[in-house]
């Protein structure tokens, strides 16, 4: 697979596609059969969504620490650490709606876990893929993740119905256990780069401490290496940054919201069987993947073609995709049908995937040795966009119930899809004030 016709840098770009596929099939996954074994029960939806968002608790714990770890482990080998523990979580686990400490216990876990994973994935990345190919590499990357939303939304819910719903629990343990072989067998930490240029721009660094006698000097292509000092203070100070934690947090309201509620808005919203409605119940997080590598290849080539900045690049596709899918969130609850319902949500998490070249990129733009900790703190933020997203959306949907709103009508659902609209509005703003292509951390 490292062979010199297909270079190491593909094989870890096509390892941590999959690994966020495998990762979103879990998440979707949990959603589902959740779902289904609560409303067996009786469960409200407060409560369930109380439960849908404790995994995002533990998830907003460990992306911090999740940066620091692979700054200083390595990011390869917590990548594969977190694999191991959320895949043995998820084996161990009864899925019992009355057993709620256990329940809760192992979501915490499971969200701790999981938050190492996109903070190393980054910082692996920014090792291996020179700058030139971050746009579609991370594109490609992150696509995965609704591509796993959308292979779980396609096929989990007939395997709940045929197999129940702890059956999803030992597939995604089966899923995990397998990607985490091919990561100890394929990945590796790569070789500093050869070329002083690369190496300025953040390609083929060892973002790692150095050790021993080699601390104050290794000779690599004759010249020094020294160990960097994490720049705290001017991470958290600065604007670019709060540009893209901004947008994070937006971004992932609006994925969280409709990841976790959608099946109930299908099943109670518009009083349809998520079995029943085939694969296009799919087409969202289709649509999300598509357009994902879309707004990477462009990227690239607006900026290879010299075409526009990085900065420009960046701002261009965040706002186009930001804007589109806020009028496309708040249209949401005004179609009654299937296909409406799917095709708003699809145009929706379609152009948020597009605008994912502007802001999720932008962390290796800015800081590329130090993208790791840059998408821990941004993905804490986007992390708290899950806590307060899903709970409040059971919140709401509940006090609609409460103000004898049938959760049938466009009425009760209003609130859930307009808040994630106008968020979006607010977020593109912000990013085309403060952000920027340049690098500023060194």
């Amino acid at each position: 697979m490292g062979s010199a016709k297909f270079p190491k840098r593909y094989v870890i770009v096509i390892l941590t596609f999959i690994c966020t596929c495998v990762c979103y099939i879990e998440r979707v996954g949990f959603s589902i059969a959740y779902t289904v074994a609560a409303d067996a029960v009786g469960v409200n939806q407060s409560s369930k969504g109380t439960i849908l968002s404790t995994f995002y608790y533990g998830y907003a714990c460990s992306q911090i620490p999740g940066g620091w770890a692979a700054q200083k482990i390595g990011g390869r080998r917590v990548l594969l650490l977190s694999f191991l523990l959320w895949s043995l979580t998820c084996a161990l686990v009864p899925l019992d709606p009355n057993r709620v400490m256990i329940l809760v216990i192992a979501r915490l876990l499971v969200g701790v876990a999981q938050g190492f994973i996109f903070p190393s994935i980054h910082t692996v990345l920014a090792q291996w893929v020179p700058p030139h190919e971050r746009s579609r590499s991370v594109s490609l990357t992150t696509s995965g993740m609704y591509l796993g939303a959308a292979m779980g939304m396609l096929l989990l819910p007939s395997l709940v119905k045929f197999r129940g719903p702890q059956s999803v629990f030992l597939a995604e343990a089966a899923l995990g256990s397998m990607w985490s072989l091919l990561w100890f067998k394929y990945a590796s930490d790569p070789p500093r780069s050869e070329h002083p240029k690369a190496s300025a721009a953040g390609f083929g660094e060892s973002l790692l401490p150095i050790k021993g006698s080699l601390k104050a000097k290794v000779e690599k292509g004759g010249h020094s290496v020294k160990t960097a000092q994490i720049p705290w203070k001017k991470i958290v100070l600065s604007l670019p940054v709060w540009a893209i934690v901004v947008n994070n947090f937006t971004f992932h309201y609006a994925l969280y919201v409709l990841m976790n509620w959608l099946p109930t808005y299908f099943e109670l919203g518009l009083q349809l069987s998520l079995q029943e409605m085939g694969s296009s119940k799919m087409m969202p997080y289709l649509n999300m993947f598509v357009f994902s590598n879309i707004g990477g290849v462009i990227a690239d080539h607006l900026i290879t073609g010299r075409i526009l900045s990085v900065t420009r690049t960046r701002k261009v596709l965040n706002t186009v995709g930001f804007v589109v899918a806020s009028f496309a969130l708040m249209a949401i609850p005004l179609f009654r049908t299937s296909g409406g319902a799917v095709f708003c949500s699809s145009v929706a998490l379609g152009f948020l995937a597009l605008g994912r070249a502007g802001f999720a990129v932008n962390h290796m733009d800015i800081a590329p040795r130090y993208a790791g900790i840059v998408m821990g703190v941004s993905n804490t933020a986007g992390t708290l966009a899950g806590i307060i997203g899903v709970d409040l959306t059971g919140r709401l949907l509940e006090s609609a119930k409460t103000a004898d709103l049938d959760l049938s009508t466009p009425e009760s659902w209003r609130a859930v899809f307009y808040i994630p609209g106008l968020l979006c509005i607010f977020s593109s703003f912000v990013f085309l004030l403060f952000a920027t292509g340049e690098r500023i951390f060194d």
